[in-house]
């Protein structure tokens, strides 16, 4: 039971920290992930294996950090499920990405991934079409906060450079 715990919390708290703390703030105030992972033409499979590009790695690494953050603490609760949430995440990461190679999420699997609010190829392909749908890279339900905390960050930002232009 321990193993199931930790794998979930791993994987909801990694993804909640990497969304509201990387991915969106990084749409609002960078442009390192924009122009590394959402660039005209640009695929995972190109970018992500073929490249050999630091900056993809490092795009990578900065959105993967917050997962293993907690590890330390996850393993002292459990190893195996510390392992089991980072092979899931990273099959997770590859696999939202085969929508590129024109997958198509088999129906029973789809219909699973909608009822466990997890991202699927064909939704995570809606976001790098349109870079402001979509979000929460594992799970869905991140969505709807999401965009609330990227109107809020473009809010600010906008603040700010009236404050700055003065």
């Amino acid at each position: 039971m321990q193993t199931i715990v930790v794998t979930v919390l791993l994987l909801l708290i990694g993804d909640f920290l990497s969304t509201f703390f990387y991915h969106v703030p990084e749409h609002v105030f960078g442009k390192f992930h924009t122009l590394v992972h959402h660039g005209k033409n640009r695929s995972f499979i190109h970018y992500a294996v073929l490249s050999h590009n630091p900056l993809v790695i490092l795009d990578g690494f900065l959105g993967a950090l917050p997962y293993f953050i907690f590890v330390p603490y996850a393993w002292k609760i459990s190893p195996t499920g510390t392992i089991l949430a980072l092979i899931l995440g990273e099959f997770h990461v590859i696999w939202r990405h085969a929508s590129i190679i024109n997958w198509q999420t088999p129906k029973a699997i789809a219909f699973c991934c909608q009822l466990l609010f997890i991202t699927t190829p064909e939704r995570h392909l809606q976001h790098h079409q349109n870079a402001q749908l979509a979000y929460g890279d594992i799970f869905t339900f991140y969505h709807v906060p999401a965009i609330a905390w990227m109107q809020f960050l473009l809010n600010l930002k906008q603040k700010y450079r009236q404050i700055s232009n003065r």
